[in-house]
């Protein structure tokens, strides 16, 4: 199956989840990242921010900020399909952007080498246990990704969104681990 019939698929399967579901899901899996020994030895970590009906990634933004992490989000470039880390001090620091995503207001970006980053938190359609993923369709995280192959990702989603099988492209790059409400997945092994 197209990776674009996929995408539509599992948008429409994901969009039928309750709120009240994508709340209780999403809390679970950020209680999980917010225990992980990955988190725990992270000094920088990127997360996206998400919206519609992604995994809630705001209260996670939040508390790794009151912990003392440097957190930095994906700020989007649609002209050459780039995505550039810029450290998030404060949520109120956030405006709609590109794709109406929250995004840093002109004044709060401050990009940051991809090196310094511990720990990226990937966002994603559909997810393969092998550790491949479906997103939206511009490639910017794996452009993004096969920058800093030696940070730990971890992608998140709902356990619905992991399916059995997905195309993979030569320039694809797999994450490390995916969380989901149900379960870890090591990617890895």
């Amino acid at each position: 199956m197209k990776k674009k019939l996929i995408r539509e698929k599992m948008l429409k399967k994901r969009k039928k989840l309750s709120k009240e579901s994508r709340d209780i899901h999403s809390q679970i899996i950020m209680d999980k990242l917010l225990s992980s020994s990955y988190y725990a030895n992270s000094k920088t970590i990127m997360c996206f921010i998400s919206f519609s009906d992604e995994v809630n990634t705001h209260n996670f933004i939040k508390k790794a900020i009151d912990d003392g992490k440097r957190i930095v989000v994906p700020i989007t470039f649609p002209e050459n399909k780039e995505l550039k880390p810029s450290i998030l001090k404060d949520f109120k620091e956030l405006e709609p952007g590109f794709y109406n995503i929250l995004t840093p207001k002109e004044e709060f970006k401050r990009f940051i080498d991809p090196q310094e980053i511990d720990l990226v938190i990937v966002p994603g359609v559909a997810f393969k246990k092998d550790g491949y993923r479906v997103g939206y369709g511009g490639g910017y995280y794996d452009r993004f990704l096969s920058k800093i192959q030696n940070t730990p990702t971890i992608a998140i989603g709902f356990d619905i969104q992991v399916v059995e099988d997905l195309p993979i492209d030569s320039f694809d790059i797999p994450v490390d681990y995916i969380y989901t409400e149900k379960n870890i997945i090591n990617c890895n092994v």
